[in-house]
């Protein structure tokens, strides 16, 4: 089973950075409209005119919504559906990241961290799979990250969040197994730069990412880690003790505290293509 992707309606959010961007440009050859949402809509605009003038007939909707404020996500359904826009594919990638110890870090940055990374995709995938099992054809493409098989000291929230995440989309995809909807989650690692012969071996491009990520989704798989190195590590951690798992974690605990992690407590808002940065939380190297 495919997702609706080839002349579809397909709403992205984090659209204007980062994987969420590749994957933007990598559907607008084949989807007959892009919802593409950030916070800020002038960061869009660039993307929506590089778009058009590949293809002129495609429809590029630019849509404001801070998706850590639940009513703005509200806001953002309401607005599509005054205006009769079906999604068929719902890409969720807008999240936040935390640096800092947990006890360190104020109660306010938490908050905002657990509503914009387990409410809020919650939401959306709520208020949009409920019509896709109605018609029976649609897709969720959850990015997320591989911290949610790791121990993360200076980012327990978020190692936390994609946990949630993770265990989300795979419910949810047993769920609706049979039903027409396609729930694939992304999990990726290390992004570096564009030229891929001179990164780390686990180190892959955003461009990259989104192919790996698209191409699994479109095989219907569960999971994918994009990147042959990174894929190998994530297959090998589910068989490591977790007393290993735990030394690890001491391992980057020790950088957080010794300052190779964060320099300063809180939670840091990371934008909303968040993944490519939420991929160099501290992780052990």
């Amino acid at each position: 089973m495919r997702p609706p992707i080839d002349h579809g309606t397909v709403l992205i959010t984090g659209a204007s950075e980062g994987i969420a961007q590749e994957l933007a440009r990598l559907l607008s050859r084949r989807v007959r409209t892009l919802v593409l949402v950030d916070r800020d809509v002038e960061r869009l605009k660039p993307l929506r005119e590089e778009l058009l003038s590949l293809y002129p007939t495609l429809g590029v909707i630019l849509e404001r919504c801070d998706v850590g404020e639940p009513r703005e996500v509200d806001t953002l359904l309401a607005s599509l559906e005054s205006h009769f826009v079906r999604v068929d594919v719902l890409v969720n990638t807008a999240a936040w990241g935390g640096q800092g110890l947990f006890a360190q870090v104020s109660w306010n940055g938490l908050e905002a961290l657990l509503r914009a990374n387990v409410w809020v995709p919650s939401l959306l995938t709520h208020r949009l799979v409920v019509p896709m099992l109605e018609r029976g054809r649609g897709g969720v493409l959850n990015i997320g990250s591989g911290a949610a098989q790791l121990f993360l000291p200076g980012a327990a929230m978020f190692a936390a969040t994609q946990r949630f995440l993770d265990g989300l989309t795979e419910s949810l995809r047993l769920e609706v197994e049979g039903r027409g909807v396609v729930v694939t989650r992304v999990a990726p690692g290390p992004l570096g730069d564009e030229d891929e012969a001179l990164a780390p071996f686990f180190q892959i491009s955003a461009r990259r990412c989104a192919r790996d990520a698209l191409a699994a989704f479109e095989r219907g798989e569960p999971l994918v880690y994009p990147g042959l190195g990174h894929r190998w590590v994530m297959r090998l951690l589910p068989l490591l003790p977790r007393a290993l798992k735990r030394s690890l974690g001491r391992l980057v605990l020790r950088g957080v505290k010794g300052g190779g992690g964060p320099s300063g407590p809180g939670v840091l808002p990371v934008g909303l293509a968040s993944p490519v940065l939420l991929a160099r939380e501290p992780t052990p190297a």
